[in-house]
């Protein structure tokens, strides 16, 4: 198999390639994005442009791909609602269509959140445009969409969140998250458990195409 990552260098990026590299099933892969990661693997290899709402540049090199994982966000607290949609919607749509007319066969998995708003009215502004950016993502001719929405993600395996209240939230959660995870695993999950159910859904198909937390938890590696 052979994947596309976007996003590579955020949180739950970090961990999807980090399983990505460590499968022995996934042959090849193509990190994208605005920067370097500077990160040497003889399976990995980026491909960066600077303006991801413009792949002309580098669309030669985007075809051939069984799987993408979109794992590239933005967190809303103090952004507008266009300068958010400009982000989190524009530029998710604009790269997804490059890729179904490349790959028609691919599979396009999207990390979304928990509590999504699919009815695109709600009263959070995040939550309506990660809805439409949802609908219009199942609407594309990829060979199947599916939609993680994961709650709160522990960073595994070194990763740290580029965020620092994040970072902050993480290092007092460490001592007790593995307990919290197990007694709620509707609400929490990891970077390493994203990465194993992308590449198994990517690989079998899952039986809905949004998946909540409980169902990605729910995943395990073959």
């Amino acid at each position: 198999m052979k994947v596309i990552v976007l996003g590579a260098s955020g949180m739950i990026g970090q961990g999807v390639l980090r399983e990505c590299l460590a499968d022995t099933s996934v042959e090849s892969v193509l990190a994208l994005g605005r920067g370097g990661l500077r990160q040497v693997h003889q399976k990995l290899r980026e491909v960066v442009q600077p303006d991801l709402m413009n792949l002309t540049p580098v669309e030669e090199e985007l075809s051939g791909y069984d799987a993408c994982f979109f794992c590239l966000g933005v967190s809303a607290v103090g952004m507008s609602e266009e300068k958010y949609t400009t982000i989190t919607y524009d530029l998710t749509i604009e790269t997804a269509k490059v890729l179904a007319r490349l790959n028609p066969d691919m599979t396009f998995i999207y990390v979304s959140g928990r509590s999504t708003d699919s009815t695109e009215k709600g009263a959070q502004m995040w939550a309506r445009v990660k809805g439409k950016t949802e609908n219009a993502l199942m609407r594309l001719p990829f060979k199947a969409v599916y939609l993680f929405r994961p709650g709160i993600v522990q960073p595994l395996d070194g990763i740290v969140s580029r965020t620092s209240v994040y970072r902050i939230a993480y290092v007092l959660l460490k001592p007790v998250m593995p307990l919290l995870a197990s007694r709620f695993p509707d609400q929490i999950t990891s970077t390493r458990q994203i990465g194993i159910a992308m590449l198994e859904v990517a690989r079998r198909g899952y039986s809905k195409h949004v998946l909540e937390n409980k169902d990605i938890n729910s995943i395990k590696a073959a």
